[in-house]
């Protein structure tokens, strides 16, 4: 089959971009497939292609509605009129309207959560599917950084189907989260295509500061002397709208953006900041999961991340157009304590989960039981999770096991932090993979000195490689 000739027609690209080619032909051959690449690598074309070659409809489970009607609004763009997103946000009649004829859908993307429920999941059983992508496959690892517990029962809904073949797709993957991908999609001796996570075109830093202030004053300086557009992820919803007031008073075009606003408000600052509206995002960590924004020149952590997953993931979104970009991470002594209490703090404790139980078993609703037991809504996902496959006992040593494993997690970045190795060496060789040569500009280790060309590129003297605007576009269709 002459899949290059559908490349060109279909997409208007004369190449493919590297590992995509052997993912899109495995995914043909029905095989079941594991498609491990770098953020900007075109991810979604491995499961664009094929369904222009195989019958019927593709099921793309996605874990953000931001991340789906992205991808939807891209796909009508570039003329794909077949195409529909089922989730929380859609009003009670239109999704009627959609489910009553989701058969003339061949693109049908929706949430781990909206499957889930009987009367969506009866329409799906009912359709010709072609195959079924697993986006964000990472979300699918009871030890990811977030625990999405109905990505875990997606194996059980595809035994109700006329078993087609799988693509799970994710920009990092360590063994043991794609050991738990491998597990609880039920994957039958996937082929798994890994390719390296090293983006040469991004320097990594690390800045220990004495004080909450100075990182302030530090993210101020940073934003106003060097290029953007740019993200900062901060550790709370309190602190994205304090710190965005802030920068916004001192002159920075800036916005906040958590899972607290409005969903209208953070479609209308999203769609800013791709369009260039506002040139930077304060945000928690969820802002960025496949968003199409080539141009990101940096990422700044105002507190270190809890696992080293999680901080690939969100300096991946840098520098998608192949310039410099910067990814910098600020962090005090407290931080530690600060972080280790936030992780741990959504798992529940032992005398919680008898307390749930109990409550439970006596009648009590389970948001009854939650608020009086005073588990997190997190913590509540995952003790029902458990529960309903196992006894209490053995649910209390799964939630122990969590716990000792998000603190070997913790360890792990806390290694990158204090490390005297070179950041981009130890980050892959957590990953498995062997540094062949550093680029000029690497890390702060290497002695990455001040990211001149920062500056420069804020003052408009930029020596950056120039990308005129139709390669540009090329690369944004083809993502």
């Amino acid at each position: 089959m002459d899949i290059k000739s559908i490349l060109l027609k279909k997409f208007g690209f004369e190449h493919f971009r590297v590992g995509q080619e052997e993912v899109i032909r495995n995914v043909i051959s029905n095989r079941d497939t594991i498609a491990i690449l770098p953020t900007g690598s075109g991810k979604s074309l491995c499961y664009q292609l094929p369904a222009y070659i195989k019958n019927g409809a593709v099921l793309i489970i996605s874990p953000l509605v931001a991340l789906m009607e992205d991808q939807v609004a891209i796909m009508k763009k570039n003329g794909e009129k077949r195409v529909v997103a089922i989730n929380s946000f859609l009003a009670y009649k239109d999704r009627q309207r959609i489910m009553n004829r989701l058969d003339l859908y061949k693109f049908i993307f929706i949430s781990p959560e909206m499957l889930m429920q009987n009367n969506v999941a009866e329409q799906i059983k009912k359709l010709k599917i072609a195959f079924i992508v697993v986006d964000e496959a990472h979300c699918i690892s009871q030890w990811g950084f977030d625990f999405r517990p109905d990505y875990l029962r997606i194996g059980e809904f595809l035994k109700q189907l006329e078993r087609p073949n799988i693509l799970a797709l994710t920009a990092t993957a360590d063994n043991q989260v794609l050991g738990d991908i491998i597990n609880y999609l039920r994957l039958e001796t996937p082929a798994v295509h890994k390719h390296s996570l090293d983006r040469k075109n991004i320097s990594y830093s690390m800045k220990q500061m004495n004080s909450e202030h100075e990182k302030t004053a530090w993210i101020l300086e940073r934003t106003k002397k060097t290029a953007g557009p740019g993200i900062i992820y901060v550790a709370s919803r309190k602190r994205a709208d304090e710190l965005a007031i802030y920068l916004k008073e001192h002159g920075i075009s800036i916005a906040s953006y958590h899972a607290g606003m409005e969903q209208e408000d953070r479609a209308f600052i999203q769609e800013q900041f791709i369009t260039g509206e506002i040139n930077w995002i304060c945000a928690t960590t969820a802002f960025g999961m496949g968003i199409h924004k080539n141009d990101i020149r940096q990422v700044i952590h105002e507190n270190m991340s809890s696992t080293i997953a999680g901080y690939m993931q969100e300096v991946g979104r840098a520098g998608r157009d192949g310039d410099l970009s910067a990814a910098t991470l600020l962090f005090t002594e407290e931080d530690i304590g600060k972080t280790r209490f936030i992780v741990q703090n959504d798992l529940p404790t032992e005398t919680e989960v008898r307390h749930y139980f109990n409550l439970i078993k006596e009648g009590s609703s389970k948001n009854e039981a939650t608020q009086l037991s005073g588990i997190s809504e997190t913590g509540t996902r995952i003790i029902d999770y458990y529960l309903e496959r196992m006894p209490m006992e053995s649910a209390l040593l799964k939630i122990k096991e969590q716990k000792t494993e998000k603190e070997k997690q913790l360890q792990n970045m806390l290694h990158i932090i204090n490390g005297e190795n070179c950041i981009r060496k130890s980050l892959l060789k957590f990953y498995g993979e062997t540094l062949v040569a550093a680029p000029a500009s690497c890390c702060s280790v290497c002695g990455l000195g001040e990211e001149d060309w920062l500056f420069e590129m804020k003052r408009g003297n930029s020596t950056r490689q120039i990308v005129d605007w139709a390669d540009r576009l090329a690369r944004l269709l083809q993502s």
